[in-house]
């Protein structure tokens, strides 16, 4: 059974939409964290692949291509015990009550 992340070929009524697009700070921020932790050997292509792959289909789709990094590398920082789920909850609570 393929995964949410092959998707190539599978029908689908929707163009393309292959124009380039400005990247948000967040959009950024992740690429940067992603190229940062690859270059320090914490997180591998192979890896990211499969963490992507392990989200629920559903929430794979409704996931933007930035928003899926920044699952996979969650799921990678919490599996290879840097950080805690708690530990990320907290700090994003902290960033959304700063931001308000």
């Amino acid at each position: 059974m393929p995964k949410p992340h092959d998707m190539g070929g599978e029908p689908n009524d929707e163009p393309i939409d292959q124009s380039d697009h400005q990247k948000m700070d967040w959009e950024m921020r992740a690429d940067a964290l992603h190229q940062v932790l690859g270059q320090k050997g914490i997180r591998r292509t192979d890896e990211m692949r499969r963490a992507m792959e392990s989200l629920d289909p559903d929430l794979y789709r409704s996931l933007s291509y930035y928003e899926r990094w920044t699952a996979a590398l969650e799921l990678l920082m919490v599996e290879k015990g840097y950080l805690t789920s708690d530990e990320i909850d907290r700090k994003v609570t902290q960033l959304d009550q700063g931001a308000n």
